[in-house]
């Protein structure tokens, strides 16, 4: 079945992307505007771009043409954000900062979350988040009622039941249990079902 999406409305272009693209990581966002005030939001658009610098980038929409979601809105004015990972235990916390809460309420506090003080930037990480990435804006890119938002990762906290050798920088990858977004309103997978499959190296390739 071909898609022609030149024939699609934006939205059908979007359901067969969210169906497809799967799973995706999830960036559990904290911000804060100007004078301070929290927001934390979830959002599945989401990855790692580069490493050397190290950066992010997180697909942020907007409520309406004329007004981007709070998160965009508090990067756009601080510069600052907080990637924070979502594990299996933090998934339902996690939905609830994804309500569509009134602008103004602490999504943090609604969800019963702890917060810890960032070293490089103002916004808060997530206690209960396995890996906390403290970001500064690098640019974002106009794709319409979206903003592709790339961040210069400047820190990194995971917890230390995480790590495996601090000093090579060895992670337990699959104990972190994270999850990432599916298809739908409200499926989601868990990373611990892993296969292991080593890559080829060119000298060692027989057809």
């Amino acid at each position: 079945m071909l898609f022609d999406f030149s024939a699609l409305p934006p939205q059908e272009c979007y359901k067969l992307l969210v169906s497809t693209v799967t799973p995706r990581p999830i960036a559990w966002v904290v911000s804060q505007d100007a004078e301070g005030l929290n927001n934390a939001a979830p959002f599945s658009f989401f990855n790692a771009f580069a490493g050397d610098p190290p950066v992010v980038g997180i697909g942020i929409g907007s409520y309406n043409p004329s007004r981007p979601k709070d998160t965009r809105a508090n990067i756009i004015e601080t510069r600052q954000f907080v990637v924070n990972l979502v594990s299996e235990e933090n998934a339902e916390k996690m939905n609830i900062t994804g309500i569509e809460f009134e602008q103004g309420v602490d999504e943090l506090a609604e969800a019963g979350l702890t917060t810890l003080p960032s070293v490089r930037v103002k916004p808060p990480r997530i206690a209960e988040s396995p890996v906390s990435m403290e970001c500064e804006l690098m640019q974002i890119v106009d794709l319409g009622q979206t903003g592709l938002v790339l961040g210069r990762v400047v820190a990194m906290h995971v917890r230390d039941e995480f790590v495996l050798d601090a000093a090579k920088h060895y992670i337990d990858t699959p104990k972190l249990k994270l999850i990432g977004r599916m298809h739908g309103r409200g499926w989601y997978a868990r990373t611990s079902d892993l296969f292991e499959m080593p890559r080829i190296p060119v000298e060692t390739w027989k057809k």
